[in-house]
C-alpha cells in the first residue's frame, strides 16, 4: 500500500504492508525510507499541522498520538495523505540539505506545499446568482428538439441576453450555430462571419453572449450522469472562449414523470472556476475511447480528488447548480429559425409581415431571427444593427428601412 507523506519539503511516498499497521510502524517505516527520526515526528490527518509556529501548537494535534492505533480506524488507504511535522534537519535524498525555513530562506506556507499540486473540491457557489429565459424562445428551442428531432439527435445554441450586476442572467433568444448533432456527440461547425453579425445585431438590442445551451438524446437518459466527458469539454471550451464569470450552460432533456409520460426539462449549471482553469492550461484529455466511461474525465497528469492522486474524475466535481426562472421578454420568437433543416426564403418575410400586419412595424420585425436574416440578405447588412436599436427602444423604424424590408418581402 503506498502512502503520501506531505511536509514542509513537499509530497514524497512510502510503501506499507496495509493499513492493519500501527502508527509506530508507520514512524519506523518514515525513519528509514524518510530518514527522519521517530522522536522528531509529528504526525496528523489535518493540513493545518504544517502551519505550527511553536512546539505547543503541536499539541493540537493528537488523532495520530497514539502509537498503537492502526491506520484502518483512521480510514487511511492507498493513496492517502498524511501530514508530517518535523524538527531539525534532514538530507533528502538525491537533493540537498533541507532547513525548517524552507529552500529561499523563510518559511512555507501551505500555498507553498501544495502549489505543484493540483486538487480538485467542489465549488460551492456560482457566479451567476440565477439564469432565467424568455419563455418564447425556451419553446422555441424546446418545440423543436422535441418535436421535430425527438431527442434522437444532439442540438444546441449560443444564449444572448443580459448580466445584471449582482449577476442575475436574462437569457432574451437563442442563436443556433451550423452544427451537426450525433447520439452522443454535437460538432458545432461554427461559422465566424456570421456570429460577428449575430454580435452586432445583439449589441443592437443590448444583448450579448452569456452562455451555451444543449440537449442530450433519449439513448444519453438511460446513463447515469449529469454531463458526459465530451460535455464538459465542450462546455469548458466555450466558457473559456467566453471570459464571462457569468458564464452558463443549460442541459435540456427528456424525463419521466410520476405517470410514466415524459417531460421537457432545463438544468442550468455552471462549469467550475478549476475545471475551466484545468481547460485553459491543457490538462483534458481531448480523445475518447469506445470503453471510456463517460461519467469520468480524463487528465494528462494526475490531480488530487479526495486525497488520492487520480487521472479520472467525475464530471460532477466541474459542475455547479445555478437556479432557473422565467420571464417575458420583449423579442417574439415566431420567425423561422437560422441553420435549421428549413428553407427560409423572401416568401416566409412576406408571410411573417402578412401574418403580423395588425401590429406597429417595429413590432412586426421584434424578433432576432428576422433580424439575422434581414442582415444575411442583399440590401440591409450593416443597416440592421440600426434597425435593432429601434427594436429594443420601440422607436418608429425610419420610412426607408420600412419600404426596403416591405420591397424585399414583395420580391418573392
Amino acid at each position: 500500500m503506498l502512502l503520501r507523506i506531505r511536509s514542509r519539503d513537499g509530497v514524497e511516498r512510502i510503501q506499507v504492508d496495509g493499513a492493519h499497521i500501527s502508527i509506530s510502524q508507520l514512524k519506523s517505516l518514515i525513519e528509514s525510507q524518510l530518514q527522519i527520526p521517530i522522536q522528531n515526528q509529528t504526525l496528523s490527518c489535518d493540513q493545518n499541522l504544517l502551519l505550527v509556529k511553536t512546539p505547543a501548537d503541536l499539541l493540537r494535534f493528537t488523532d495520530m498520538a497514539d502509537p498503537s492505533t492502526p491506520l484502518s480506524i483512521l480510514k487511511l488507504s492507498h493513496g492517502s495523505i498524511i501530514f508530517l511535522y518535523y524538527e531539525g534537519e534532514r538530507t533528502i535524498r538525491g537533493g540537498p540539505a533541507v532547513s525548517p525555513a524552507g529552500s529561499f530562506g523563510r518559511k512555507m506556507t501551505m500555498d507553498d506545499l501544495i502549489a505543484k499540486q493540483t486538487r480538485i473540491t467542489r465549488q460551492e457557489s456560482p457566479h451567476c446568482d440565477s439564469v432565467s429565459f424568455d419563455r418564447d424562445s425556451a419553446n422555441a428551442f424546446q418545440r423543436y428538439v422535441n418535436e421535430t428531432l425527438a431527442f434522437a439527435t444532439k442540438r444546441g445554441g449560443f444564449m444572448y441576453g443580459t448580466v445584471s450586476e449582482e449577476g442575475r442572467v436574462e437569457v432574451d433568444f437563442i442563436y443556433e450555430p451550423p452544427q451537426q448533432g450525433l447520439e452522443d456527440d454535437l460538432i458545432l461547425l461554427r461559422d465566424p462571419e456570421e456570429e460577428k453579425l449575430v454580435d452586432a445585431i445583439a449589441a443592437g438590442l443590448g444583448r450579448k453572449r452569456v452562455g451555451f445551451i444543449f440537449t442530450q438524446t433519449i439513448m444519453q437518459d438511460k446513463k447515469d450522469y449529469n454531463f458526459s466527458n465530451k460535455e464538459v469539454l465542450q462546455a469548458a471550451e466555450l466558457h473559456a472562449e467566453s471570459g464571462l464569470k457569468e458564464w452558463v450552460t443549460v442541459v435540456v432533456k427528456l424525463e419521466a414523470n410520476e405517470d410514466g409520460a415524459a417531460d421537457v426539462h432545463f438544468e442550468a449549471f455552471q462549469m467550475s472556476d478549476m475545471c475551466v482553469k484545468l481547460f485553459k492550461e491543457g490538462w483534458f484529455v481531448t480523445e475518447f475511447g469506445e470503453n471510456d466511461d463517460p461519467k469520468l474525465s480524463k487528465m494528462k497528469k494526475d490531480v488530487v480528488v479526495g486525497g488520492k492522486d487520480v487521472r479520472e474524475v467525475d464530471n460532477d466535481f466541474f459542475l455547479v447548480v445555478v437556479k432557473i426562472f422565467d420571464h417575458q421578454g420583449p423579442l417574439s420568437s415566431t420567425f423561422p429559425i437560422e441553420n435549421r433543416n428549413n428553407l427560409v426564403t423572401m416568401r416566409t418575410l412576406k408571410s411573417h409581415l402578412d401574418r403580423t400586419k395588425s401590429l406597429p412595424f417595429v413590432k412586426r420585425i421584434s424578433d432576432f431571427h428576422l433580424l439575422l436574416f434581414l442582415a444575411m440578405s442583399h440590401g440591409l447588412g450593416s443597416d440592421v444593427p440600426a434597425l435593432a436599436e429601434c427594436v429594443i427602444t420601440e422607436t418608429t423604424v425610419p420610412e426607408g428601412y420600412q419600404l426596403l424590408i416591405e420591397s424585399m418581402a414583395n420580391t418573392s
